[in-house]
């Protein structure tokens, strides 16, 4: 594996102030940029990037040391739109050969629409595409919350736009977390959650750890008989389909 080149490692220790509408993650992005300059990351890792529900992942590493780099590029608050807008130095730079993303309720809860999610990771895709053709994608849905119960139909709809998009994809993954975090009473288990609500617990994480594991490793996706991987999606009922995605 090859460490990211020293002039991409410059160029994010250089990064200059943002715009307004995205200033608040000034911070964030310093700060992985000084990371990055005490330790270089080496390309062909697996790189996961998104809100707080990944910057929280605090055993991201362990929970997934079959892989020998993972990166966390979480910053907490960020929305899909915000995500697409630091593609480029989030993801791009580090030439990771897998992405996982988790970002959307967010943009949800600040009153964006499911199509303006959508596009917003139509974005992302087509940036990481066009610089990294080979790279996988897997997007993990967005998940439910108590404190966002009232999102659920939103969220729902998101999440079977994304699943849909997804499908037409090659060397992609949309990862179903939300059916597997509901009860059967179509709410949200309040078990894998902490005080606020909003964020997971550690039971929360080793949920995530246990669905995810199986798309991450040397190998990518798992795959099926045919060879091709799986993509979950949300069945219309509530449950699980698996349907193999274009490679």
């Amino acid at each position: 594996m090859q460490n990211v080149s020293a002039a991409d490692s410059t160029a994010r220790s250089a990064m200059a102030a943002l715009p307004a509408a995205y200033a608040r993650w000034q911070s964030s992005m310093d700060a992985f940029a000084a990371a990055d300059q005490e330790r270089q990351p080496q390309a062909d890792g697996v790189l996961f990037v998104g809100s707080s529900t990944i910057r929280m992942w605090s055993d991201l590493r362990d929970d997934f040391r079959q892989v020998p780099v993972v990166i966390n590029r979480g910053f907490g608050g960020s929305t899909m739109a915000d995500c697409n807008y630091f593609v480029k130095s989030l993801v791009v730079q580090y030439r990771p050969r897998h992405v996982m993303v988790y970002a959307g309720d967010n943009d949800l809860a600040e009153g964006r629409s499911p199509a303006q999610v959508l596009e917003s990771f139509q974005s992302f895709v087509a940036a990481v595409r066009t610089a990294l053709p080979q790279t996988r994608i897997s997007y993990i849905s967005i998940k439910p919350s108590p404190l966002r119960a009232g999102l659920l139909p939103k969220t729902r709809e998101a999440n079977a736009l994304l699943a849909d998009y997804v499908r037409t994809l090659p060397h992609s993954d949309y990862i179903d977390i939300f059916t597997p975090m509901m009860q059967a009473d179509g709410t949200p288990r309040s078990e894998l959650f902490g005080a606020d609500r909003l964020h997971m617990n550690d039971a929360g994480y080793d949920l995530w750890r246990s669905v995810i594991s199986s798309y991450v490793g040397e190998g990518g996706a798992t795959l099926q008989a045919g060879g091709a991987p799986a993509v979950t999606v949300p069945a219309a009922a509530g449950g699980i389909v698996k349907v193999s995605a274009e490679r």
